[in-house]
């Protein structure tokens, strides 16, 4: 038989049972924050997203594919602020609460959205932060780093060629602090549901993307400033337009 890996024992060990979940209430002091700011960093305004409208879903669903080449077409920043919309969006505040376009366990949203942005109209290439709240990107560099991102992505080249890189990284006590160990699952699964947003709002737009897991975990992280520890990359799109 073979040795269990830290795979098959996370999946054991994070199992509910019926008479053994966990117990206890929430700490509510010290539930982490809903959002990620970066007051210092400057605020690129994005355009204001179209709500209702579009494609209907059936046919977006019916022609979803993964795009693996592009144009050498800049985006345009209303077609970006669009695929930001769709990602993790606010429809909805209530109870100070801003509920999302996508699912998320408990409502804790512990995904955060970046962007490595290599051709995009309006905004200087560079590494970004989408400021849900305020549906603003934070500029935390700029410059050229199609190199670092497709080797970051296992050395992908459609991480080079696209025009956008969709980076996703998981704020991990965001769901502990209420799941527990099983958070992981959650964290994975919310990611999941976003890249579909975006992977659907691209064919609506007209784009391309594909969706990429396979990833230098230390690489992405280094590029985007975390910690990979407290917060870590989990998840990628690239998104351009297709050839």
């Amino acid at each position: 038989m073979k040795k269990p890996g830290v795979g098959d024992t996370f999946q054991q060990e994070t199992k509910y049972r019926r008479g053994h979940l966990p117990g206890g209430g929430l700490d509510w002091d010290s539930k982490p924050p809903t959002y990620k700011r970066y007051p210092s960093a400057p605020k690129v305004t994005l355009s204001p997203p179209k709500t209702e409208g579009g494609m209907p879903v059936w046919g977006t669903l019916g022609r979803r594919r993964s795009v693996r080449r592009f144009q050498d077409t800049p985006l345009t920043e209303s077609e970006l602020s669009q695929l930001l919309w769709a990602a993790q969006g606010i429809t909805r505040v209530g109870r100070g609460l801003g509920l999302r376009t996508a699912p998320s366990a408990g409502a804790l949203y512990p995904v955060e959205t970046y962007l490595v942005v290599h051709s995009v109209e309006d905004i200087k290439p560079g590494v970004y932060h989408y400021a849900v709240e305020q549906h603003k990107l934070d500029q935390l560099k700029t410059g050229d780093f199609r190199m670092g991102v497709a080797r970051s992505a296992l050395d992908q080249d459609i991480a080079h060629r696209a025009n956008v890189v969709f980076v996703w990284t998981g704020l991990l006590e965001r769901s502990k602090w209420k799941y527990r160990q099983r958070a992981y699952r959650y964290v994975y699964l919310d990611a999941g549901h976003i890249a579909q947003n975006v992977a659907l709002g691209a064919v609506a737009l007209g784009l391309g993307s594909c969706q990429i897991a396979a990833l230098y975990d230390d690489e992405v992280n280094a590029l985007l400033g975390v910690d990979g520890v407290e917060e870590s990359a989990i998840y990628m799109t690239a998104v351009g337009r297709p050839k």
